[in-house]
């Protein structure tokens, strides 16, 4: 029964700190003698300053503005060349999906196809 007792009687103990610990976090500070008026208007000034400053999502990087630079015509790839590229690629990676479907593998999955081009 003691232990009952003084169970209880840490129990209560616990309870009102707390109850005063929680009156303590949700006081509202002592006011002072400024008007409404002007303690709201200081409230807007105060989350306009706040919101200007905390931005979640930054803008774009500025970079520096490079010189446009003249590629020679001989360095120019023709677009039938590239189209030609991207269309072996194509029939390498549909190979490779093919003979993996043919028996799955984890070799064949994880392995590199021969095509030049980089997935």
């Amino acid at each position: 029964m003691e232990m009952l007792l003084m169970g209880a009687c840490l129990s209560m103990f616990g309870l009102a700190v707390a109850c005063l610990a929680f009156g303590a976090a949700t006081r509202q500070p002592e006011e002072t003698a400024v008007s409404p008026v002007a303690e709201r208007e200081a409230e807007k000034e105060m989350m306009k300053a706040a919101v200007a400053e905390t931005r979640f999502f930054a803008g774009p990087p500025e970079l520096p503005a490079a010189p446009p630079t003249r590629v020679p015509i001989e360095a120019r790839v023709p677009i039938e060349a590239l189209l030609l590229q991207i269309e072996n690629h194509v029939r390498l990676e549909h190979a490779a999906a093919e003979c993996f479907l043919e028996s799955p593998n984890a070799s064949l999955l994880h392995s590199r196809t021969i095509s030049p081009l980089v997935n």
